[in-house]
C-alpha cells in the first residue's frame, strides 16, 4: 500500500462526471493516498502536462487514466501528442474506457498505452479495477523519476 508520504499525483482525463466521481469514490474506498486531479477534455489535458494557463502550477503526474471519448481532442490525439513529447513520454498512460472494441485497444498500444483497461459497469468492479491499477503502476512498478 501506498503511503501518505510516497504518494503520487494521478490525472484522471475524463468527461464524464459520474465516471470521474466513481474514480474519486474508488479512490478514496480502498484508502489510495495518491493525489487524483480531473480535467474533462482533452485540451484541458495537454495543457495540464505542459503546464499553460490556469494549469501553471499543475504538479507533474505519475500516473495518467485517460479515457478515449472526450470532447476536443479524443483520448487517441492525447495519448498520440503524450507519447510524441519527450519531457511527457515516460508517464505511464492507462487508457480506462468503456470501449471494447478491438480498433480502440490496437489503436492506443499503437500510440504506445502502458495498458488499456475497460471500465467494469459495476461500481466494486470498477472500484477492484482502479485498486489493481494502483497496485501495480503505483506499488509494484518502478517508475522513472
Amino acid at each position: 500500500m501506498v503511503s501518505a508520504a510516497s504518494a503520487i499525483d494521478v490525472l484522471l482525463v475524463e468527461d464524464d462526471a459520474g465516471d470521474a466521481l466513481i474514480t474519486e469514490e474508488a479512490f478514496e474506498h480502498h484508502k489510495v493516498f495518491n493525489r487524483l486531479h480531473v480535467v474533462r477534455d482533452g485540451v484541458r489535458a495537454l495543457a495540464f502536462l505542459r503546464h499553460e494557463g490556469e494549469y501553471a502550477d499543475a504538479p507533474r503526474p505519475g500516473l495518467i487514466l485517460l479515457d478515449l471519448s472526450l470532447p476536443r481532442l479524443d483520448g487517441h490525439e492525447v495519448l498520440a501528442a503524450i507519447k510524441q513529447d519527450a519531457d511527457l513520454r515516460r508517464i505511464p498512460v492507462v487508457v480506462l474506457t468503456t470501449s471494447e472494441a478491438e480498433e480502440d485497444v490496437l489503436r492506443s498500444y499503437q500510440l504506445h498505452a502502458n495498458a488499456y483497461v475497460t471500465k467494469p459497469v459495476d461500481f466494486d468492479a470498477f472500484v477492484g479495477a482502479i485498486r489493481q491499477i494502483d497496485d501495480f503502476f503505483i506499488t509494484v512498478v518502478a517508475r522513472p523519476r
